[in-house]
């Protein structure tokens, strides 16, 4: 697997009920949009008269719903592509505690940004991008020197480089507030989350995920 951890060809048990999960919330909205969005997005913290509240489940339920067709479709093709060889490594238990860390850290460090810079914004937030990110962080520091082929442009590079420039990227864009409505501190913070679980399962002789 260290030679090419793409070879992996069947889907794990875990990254298949994900996918589904996926899914299944996708079609939800489809059907039940504005009481699915109300319930089940992540609202931020204080919303105003009108605005739906936020609600703990929401920490987690929020990453199972998508904005559009493509934006479930690149979520759930990096979670096949990184997430099938990182449930490889790990099992299932383990990957899916990692998936769900990532969400809920995605969606605090989401709530903090709002509240400290967008105060009283009434824009929910949808996505599995967090988990997504802190997947695609760990399979950079298990296999840094793993060749990917980007989508768009086609460019081939190891993994590292793809992590640093993907993190590199999302902290401009947050920074700058280039491509707004996109959560790009909460895409980092499931990559700190999921970086923080790693260095304490190392330090507890877990998983092993080289720097």
């Amino acid at each position: 697997m260290r030679q090419d951890p793409f070879a992996i060809t069947a889907v794990p048990p875990m990254i298949k009920w994900l996918l589904i999960a996926n899914g299944v919330g996708f079609l939800l909205q489809l059907n039940f949009l504005q009481p699915v969005m109300i319930h089940f997005a992540l609202w931020p913290w204080g919303g105003g008269p009108g605005v739906p509240s936020f609600a703990p489940w929401q920490l987690l339920t929020y990453g199972f719903l998508h904005g559009n067709f493509a934006h479930l479709f690149f979520n759930m093709f990096g979670l096949w592509m990184f997430g099938r060889v990182i449930e490889e490594v790990w099992g299932q238990r383990r990957f899916l505690i990692f998936f769900v860390v990532c969400i809920v850290g995605a969606g605090l460090t989401q709530l903090i940004t709002l509240a400290l810079f967008s105060p009283g914004q009434p824009h929910p937030t949808v996505g599995a991008s967090g988990a997504v990110f802190g997947i695609l962080l760990a399979f950079g520091m298990m296999f840094p020197n793993a060749r990917v082929m980007l989508l768009f442009p086609p460019i081939p590079m190891t993994a590292k480089w793809l992590v640093i420039g993907y993190g590199a990227l999302e902290l401009f864009f947050g920074v700058t507030g280039t491509a707004s409505g996109v959560a790009h501190f909460a895409h980092l913070g499931g990559m700190a989350f999921g970086f923080a679980l790693i260095m304490y399962w190392r330090s507890q002789g877990g998983p092993r995920a080289r720097l």
